[in-house]
């Protein structure tokens, strides 16, 4: 062994290049001469350093040719396709449908102690009427859309009136102000509801009331729900306190919309004893919505507006709307949910709930 040059005896240690004998020889010199153990240790640090080095030097080098590579301009261009969600589809549907407006009209009375011609007292849903040349434009748009592919019926036709409905029960029954689907003017008129992912479903009359302003109908599809899980509120079988403090949804746009207030007057308009009066705000297209207490309760059917200097809101009380069940035709009749599942839920848990059982109840010229 030659032991004049320590730096190539590491170098061939490292290297695996010495032989068994050898590695031997090295063993018992390292073990009794500390000097030459102490300077071959120091050796073979330093040869292990400068290859570490050099191991990090090629691999800078190549994360370095990577990110050049990278830098290159690209000259081939990725075409992506993007799946625009349904709402998108509604709402693009909806832009046009404005679009073909030309008026919004909503003079029409509830019977029960009030005048058609009386400028005081006016029902709250909202008449429309498109230019006839342009609804072809219309039914391209609709038929395109997403809400096409997933709805059983997309009505096209002009829509002559619109309002708010909710359910009674999970099966498709619901209620409505009698108004929103017969102004007097109404007769062959086509039912929709349009819930609150913006599919369609027809519905028919099942019951009605011209004096309380209260229709029911149902949704015409067979094994319908309006989602899973029962009704989740109840109907109040009395009328409320004065001062009692209530809200709405409704649909006086496309989107569901949320109103707070109180009962200001036991009695409706012109001391109706069918109806409450109401500080709550309200507009157009808001009839038939449900007038609900804290605990979860209905207590009405919003149905009219007085002037703007009054700023009194109408509803039917759910006294009528139960009479109205009572009187149901042969092989309709329902059971009401008996169990309020509201009434422990904060305000904006209600509403998300009564969400999926409100909908916007639009009416169709044939």
């Amino acid at each position: 062994m030659n032991t004049n040059n320590i730096w190539e005896l590491a170098e061939a240690y490292l290297a695996g290049r010495l032989s068994l004998k050898e590695q031997g020889e090295l063993k018992s010199r390292r073990e009794t001469d500390e000097v030459f153990a102490s300077e071959f240790n120091d050796n073979l640090n330093l040869i292990s350093s400068l290859h570490s080095n050099g191991s990090q030097k090629r691999f800078r080098a190549m994360l370095s040719d990577i990110h050049q590579q990278q830098a290159a301009p690209v000259t081939t261009k990725i075409k992506r396709t993007i799946q625009l969600p349904a709402h998108f589809w509604r709402t693009s549907a909806v832009a046009a449908t404005v679009a073909l407006l030309t008026s919004f009209i909503s003079y029409s009375i509830m019977s029960g102690g009030a005048k058609r011609n009386d400028a005081n007292y006016t029902t709250i849903s909202n008449t429309v009427r498109a230019i006839a040349n342009d609804q072809n434009k219309l039914k391209k748009i609709v038929q395109d859309s997403v809400i096409n592919k997933k709805s059983p019926i997309v009505p096209t036709s002009d829509v002559r009136r619109t309002g708010t409905g909710f359910a009674l029960t999970n099966d498709g029954y619901f209620v409505t102000a009698y108004h929103v689907i017969n102004d007097g003017n109404g007769e062959g008129d086509s039912v929709y509801i349009q819930s609150n992912d913006g599919i369609y479903y027809k519905a028919f009359v099942v019951n009605y009331s011209a004096e309380s302003d209260l229709a029911i109908l149902k949704v015409e599809k067979k094994n319908f729900q309006f989602t899973k899980g029962e009704v989740p509120y109840t109907f109040a079988g009395k009328k409320a306190m004065l001062g009692a403090q209530i809200y709405t949804v409704g649909y006086p746009q496309e989107d569901i919309v949320y109103s707070e207030g109180y009962i200001s007057a036991r009695n409706g308009y012109r001391g109706n004893s069918k109806q409450y009066t109401m500080e709550l705000p309200a507009g157009h297209g808001q009839s038939g919505s449900p007038v609900i207490d804290a605990r979860g309760n209905v207590l009405g059917v919003l149905t009219a507006i007085s002037t703007p200097k009054e700023s009194n809101t109408y509803a039917v009380s759910t006294d009528e709307l139960l009479d109205l069940i009572e009187k149901m035709p042969p092989g309709n009749k329902m059971h009401l949910p008996k169990s309020n599942k509201l009434s422990r839920l904060s305000r904006e848990e209600q509403i998300s709930k009564m969400e999926n059982y409100t909908f916007s109840v639009k009416v169709y010229k044939k």
